[in-house]
């Protein structure tokens, strides 16, 4: 088992948006390509429906995106998108669980297996 934190997070998008969107996106993925608990970072965009894969080390590196998501892009993100579904995997500690449940994060732990 691991002590990894990831999740996947689909969203709609208004492609009428699409140059601020992936101006923003741009911006968000190299700011936590900064960030070291953050292991993978991908955006998927399949018409409107926007996909995002984020795994981190812990709790608390989720924790640490998560304050700079609020701090520097939520209110834009927000603007441009609307949460349709959070899925989260493994074991999410509870701040992390308040920080997403606003957003109907169903949360799923980990019960066997593993990750190389």
């Amino acid at each position: 088992m691991t002590n990894d934190v990831h999740w996947v997070l689909k969203l709609d998008l208004n492609l009428d948006n699409k140059p601020e969107f992936e101006a923003l996106m741009h911006e968000m993925v190299a700011a936590t390509q900064q960030e070291s608990g953050a292991k993978n970072y991908e955006w998927h965009l399949s018409d409107a429906r926007v996909q995002i894969y984020e795994r981190f080390a812990s709790s608390e590196d989720a924790m640490i995106h998560m304050q700079n998501f609020g701090e520097n892009f939520a209110d834009r993100f927000l603007a441009l998108l609307t949460p349709v579904q959070l899925d989260v995997y493994g074991p999410a500690k509870d701040d992390l669980r308040a920080a997403l449940t606003p957003v109907g994060a169903v949360f799923h732990p980990q019960i066997g297996g593993f990750s190389r």
